[in-house]
């Protein structure tokens, strides 16, 4: 696949405008495949994820959220259950805990950094809990060898939310293929988009009965349409490719930011960990104003905002159950920052600019 160079400092759109996108829209419109129930492209699009993913069995739907859900189903998660997950992630994982019956029990990340400590987890079990959700989030990936150790340690389940990382990899298996279940996104603003959509992995025949059990009513009740699958396929194609492209910009840009900066990079922990970019995530010295960076760099044009807050931070005390200290959490909510992955396919010269803008800092 055949992207637009941008130019002159500019940042490419998103979507990408391409070319074989484009013909595959073409040709859906010439053919009425984009309006039937059922179409090759949906089977396409299947295959070529158990093929790239190395599973056995996929499950398209209709958003990463409802991805999150059917792994949940999928590993038998019931009304009164627990489910632990970090206090920083994105709010979907909590807010389908809930929807589901189910009790978010919410443990601190690592240090310094937005994944799960898996040290946590088992001082949070009770004779309740049911599963873990383990997040991948802003190109750095989770310990997710000791996040299953430490979970199967006592018979939970484990969730691999991969939605902001299409293509990673860790000791060589790929990102959503490590627990039990995997989710993926399809949305807007994701690597792989198809404005919505989602997808679960898995290799458990188990699993993926109960998904199917979950979702029929005599039609798919969460569906990927045939539209959006096969303006995947062409995407899916090209992943790898971009996903390079990426990590040397983020290599760019590692070198070229001062390292007196206040703004530093965080970076994914595992010796072989090869993440992919969806969001890059910064942490901020303590004593700097954080509105003040976010202003500073979004006058300049720059897709850098704060990162998610803390669930514990948002949600009733009443709605979770918390265990342990969540200090790393809420430095998490008041220090990081996160800059959006078109950049990263930038040139060099615009790439220069955002390293001289993180350097200089806010006047």
């Amino acid at each position: 696949m055949t992207d637009p160079s941008p130019v002159g400092g500019s940042v490419p759109s998103w979507p990408l405008t391409d070319p074989e996108v484009r013909a595959a829209v073409d040709r859906m419109l010439h053919d009425g495949s984009w309006g039937r129930y059922h179409g090759p492209h949906g089977d396409a699009l299947r295959t070529a994820l158990a093929d790239y993913h190395q599973v056995e069995h996929v499950h398209l739907c209709c958003s990463g959220t409802s991805a999150l859900e059917l792994c949940l189903k999928a590993v038998g998660v019931r009304p009164g259950d627990e489910v632990i997950l970090a206090a920083y992630d994105y709010k979907a994982g909590f807010a389908t805990v809930l929807a589901l019956g189910a009790v978010p029990v919410l443990v601190d990340t690592l240090p310094a950094y937005p994944a799960l400590d898996p040290e946590r987890i088992a001082p949070a079990v009770t004779e309740r809990t049911r599963a873990v959700i383990v997040s991948h989030l802003h190109g750095c990936l989770a310990p997710m060898d000791e996040t299953v150790s430490a979970a199967r340690a006592h018979g939970l389940a484990v969730v691999e939310d991969a939605c902001q990382v299409p293509g990673a990899r860790q000791n060589g298996r790929p990102a959503g293929t490590m627990g039990d279940v995997g989710a993926l996104s399809f949305g807007g603003s994701k690597l792989l988009t198809a404005g919505r959509g989602g997808a679960v992995v898995t290799d458990s025949a188990r699993c993926a009965q109960r998904i199917r059990l979950s979702v029929q009513r005599g039609n798919d009740a969460y569906p990927l349409s045939e539209m959006q699958a096969a303006v995947l396929l062409p995407q899916l194609q090209c992943l790898d490719e971009r996903n390079s492209r990426r990590q040397a910009a983020v290599e760019r840009l590692t070198r070229a930011v001062s390292s007196d900066a206040p703004l530093r990079m965080i970076r994914s922990r595992g010796p072989n960990d090869a993440p992919t970019w969806y969001k890059v995530a910064w942490l901020l010295d303590d004593g700097e104003s954080r509105e003040s960076w976010v202003a500073h760099l979004k006058a300049a044009g720059i897709a850098m905002d704060t990162g998610f807050p803390a669930l514990h931070r948002i949600h009733a005390r009443s709605r979770f159950r918390a265990s342990g200290d969540l200090s790393e959490s809420d430095r998490l909510h008041e220090r990081l920052l996160t800059l959006h992955h078109p950049v990263l396919l930038a040139d060099e010269e615009e790439l220069l600019r955002v390293a001289q803008c993180i350097s200089a800092g806010p006047t």
